[in-house]
């Protein structure tokens, strides 16, 4: 099941294990019950302090196993063989249920601990989707630290006829005392808000109590992180706030063209950028959304829970989100048919036909990804001609189950009035309203800038709604900088945002030096 390689970081990982844990597997005769045994049976021979028995299935998800710290109620619970992207959450849930100290901020562990009632999760997940271990570790690590919450990670792919019967058209989606408590990438702050509903005001009353910054960041994606490691080193008051650190880098699969990094995966980048910005004197705000910017003395950045941020510099990097085809239907079966992320939600489509919207780069590789997992792949493509590098068209036409259409536009979204069924499109050349019958459709066509918050602000925006700047990074406000995709900058690509991101800081610093110096000559001349 493993090799020898994984076995040996596998082994040397349990070294850190302190106390004792039982696995309990929940198995049958079937064959992913005896994977399932075979790698827990490889588990317990890595550590003396681990071992291995079977349950009574009656009544439990098989094949699933218990992972059980001896002699107390703490234990987690997979549904499934959680390999691929769910490894590491195998890994953490070993070593956490096992002793090893869990790595969160006191204050957020005796929030967990303080928890009233008691929580049943379940969290449906697939192998390949690299949102789903955020979420599935988050609620594994609150399961340890407080045994009133209990939680299962369950790969939908294995348990198909539990995500029909709970609609279940995306991952990773959360139950909750077997209500729906929430879909898409989560972690344990994020759940913590949710459930603690007295955290936001104690948060904005925490943030209004921070002084002024001398640079203040608003976003934490790429352009964002290298801002605050660049402004750090120049040993000025520096702050990140940031609805989601690590930004839209997090919903992206593979990364092969960030130099000298070959290749690793979206949520990995955004940990190691993180990791570099904790290691400077930076401040940073997670979990809060801008909603206003104000120009006066100092720049003040407003937040959704009314807390006000304010700096002598602010810089903006807001990044940007999927497009939308704003079609009708598309918002009433997001998640429930309609997706964003082939890689997380492909899997859930398996044996079904679905649709991908958009023929550019992102479109065709996602039809690809898609076509060795659904039964059929309809590609459509509003313009004459797709416009995705002629390798990918290529590899997209040598496959047998995709259709392309071109001069298409999408009309209409069609459900039961719980998933997707179909989906409608107006032929642009004949004028022809045209009809395909499928059961998912995956939209893939490019970004807009996530500057909302901005439109009646005196920040200047195109009219594409990016953050017109000149070659500094200045907008049109002074003191106020703007960095990455958010941009007018062209080409939105990660290197590109983490360099307009340096720039971005080392501008602002410019600013505060050239904007301090003639006070600071005033004062030496009166005393003169």
């Amino acid at each position: 099941m493993l090799d020898a390689s994984l076995k040996t970081q596998l082994q040397a990982y349990l070294e850190r294990v302190t106390q004792p844990i039982e696995l309990v597997a929940y198995l049958d005769d079937g064959a992913k019950s005896r994977e399932l045994r075979e790698l827990l049976n490889e588990i317990e021979q890595l550590s003396g302090k681990i071992t291995l028995a079977e349950g009574n299935t009656e009544g439990a998800r098989v094949p699933s196993f218990d992972i059980k710290r001896v002699g107390t109620d703490i234990s987690v619970r997979f549904a499934g063989i959680p390999l691929g992207h769910e490894f590491t959450s195998l890994v953490l849930a070993l070593l956490q249920v096992g002793g090893h100290p869990i790595k969160l901020e006191e204050s957020v562990i005796e929030q967990i601990r303080n928890l009233p009632g008691d929580y049943h999760f379940e969290t449906y997940f697939s192998l390949s989707c690299q949102n789903c271990p955020d979420v599935v570790q988050a609620l594994n690590t609150m399961s340890v630290i407080n045994p009133r919450i209990r939680h299962v990670a369950i790969d939908g792919a294995l348990f198909q006829k539990e995500v029909e019967a709970r609609q279940i058209m995306s991952v990773p989606t959360m139950f909750l005392n077997d209500a729906q408590f929430g879909q898409g990438r989560s972690g344990v702050e994020e759940i913590l808000a949710k459930l603690d509903t007295g955290a936001a005001g104690r948060k904005a009353e925490e943030l209004n109590a921070r002084e002024p910054f001398d640079v203040l960041i608003v976003g934490g994606g790429p352009a964002g992180a290298a801002a605050a490691v660049y402004a750090a080193r120049k040993g000025i008051r520096t702050g990140v706030v940031a609805e989601r650190f690590g930004g839209q880098v997090l919903d992206t699969m593979a990364i092969e063209n960030f130099i000298s990094v070959k290749e690793t995966e979206g949520p990995k980048f955004a940990a190691a950028l993180e990791e570099h910005v904790r290691a400077y004197d930076v401040d940073i705000m997670n979990l809060q959304r801008a909603t206003k910017l104000t120009q006066g003395d100092l720049i003040e950045i407003e937040l959704e829970n009314g807390a006000v941020l304010k700096g002598k510099t602010v810089i903006l990097s807001t990044g940007a989100r999927w497009r939308e085809i704003n079609v009708p239907g598309e918002q009433e079966y997001r998640g429930r048919g309609v997706a964003y992320c082939p890689h997380c939600d492909g899997p859930l489509f398996k044996g079904k036909a679905v649709a991908v919207i958009g023929g550019g780069n992102s479109g065709v590789e996602a039809a690809i990804d898609l076509a060795g997992v659904v039964r059929h792949v309809t590609l459509i493509e509003f313009g004459e001609a797709l416009r995705a590098d002629d390798v990918l068209q290529r590899k997209l036409r040598s496959l047998p189950n995709v259709d392309i259409i071109v001069s298409a536009q999408t009309t209409e979204i069609h459900g039961d009035d719980k998933k997707v069924n179909g989906l409608s499109y107006k032929d642009r050349v004949s004028g022809e309203t045209k009809h395909v019958d499928l059961e998912g459709v995956f939209i893939q066509i490019g970004l807009v800038p996530n500057t909302e918050w901005l439109k009646n602000s005196p920040v200047k925006l195109s009219r594409h709604g990016e953050i017109e700047v000149d070659a500094r990074g200045q907008t049109s406000v002074p003191g106020v900088f703007a960095a990455g995709d958010v941009t007018t900058v062209p080409y939105k690509q990660i290197i590109i945002a983490a360099g307009e991101g340096a720039k971005s800081a080392l501008s602002a610093f410019d600013h505060l030096i050239r904007t301090s110096a003639p006070a600071e000559q005033a004062a030496e001349a009166v005393t003169a």
